[in-house]
């Protein structure tokens, strides 16, 4: 069991990044990144949403598509069941942290539409997880988003004072960081057989 945990765990944050190997969450990747403890507070909120979209969503498949033969709502269902999470954790941050729920702006509410949370959704569904696996699946998939995006904050808060020609500076370079660490992740393929 344990095994199996690690095994998950090294996929979703290393080998199958949700950012920097699958390609999703890309808006509040590029958005929110540009100062770590803003970056460190969205992963916090998508690991949450993750977290508790991936047994929520379990939970409705199984029990209300599956059961009544309506899995070609899955998507639509989903969506809605991400869009009431996101209301609830919007909720909180604006009662806990005035600040964070200020410096995440518009990008707190766009991860009712982040394709990351949608896609470890269906992926619990289309790989055909248990509701623990599924759950794990979500934290551990949240943890890759927040190493992701806080590892790219560090990078962008560095590049402020680098030495980049005039053309390069601002979002040029920040396009290019990210390729390059997105890169180096593709280097963790086949660490897990």
């Amino acid at each position: 069991m344990i095994s199996q945990i690690v095994t998950a765990f090294l996929s979703a944050v290393l080998i199958e990044n949700f950012v920097l190997v699958r390609f999703l969450g890309i808006c509040p990747f590029l958005g929110v990144s540009k100062k770590t403890n803003t970056a460190l507070g969205m992963g916090a909120a998508v690991v949450f949403v993750m977290a508790v979209a991936s047994a929520v969503t379990w939970i409705v498949h199984k029990q209300v598509l599956e059961a009544f033969g309506l899995e070609y709502l899955q998507t639509i269902t989903f969506i809605l069941v991400i869009a009431a999470l996101v209301q609830l954790v919007e909720m909180i941050i604006k009662k806990l942290s005035r600040a964070l729920y200020n410096a995440l702006g518009v990008y707190l509410p766009l991860i009712t539409t982040n394709c990351a949370v949608l896609g470890v959704c269906i992926i619990n569904v289309q790989k055909g997880f248990s509701f623990v696996n599924s759950l794990f699946y979500g934290i551990f998939a949240g943890a890759g988003f927040t190493l992701a995006i806080v590892l790219f904050a560090g990078i962008r808060e560095r590049l402020e004072f680098a030495d980049i020609p005039e053309s390069l500076k601002g979002f040029p370079i920040s396009l290019i960081s990210a390729s390059l660490v997105s890169l180096a992740f593709f280097g963790f393929q086949g660490l897990i057989k």
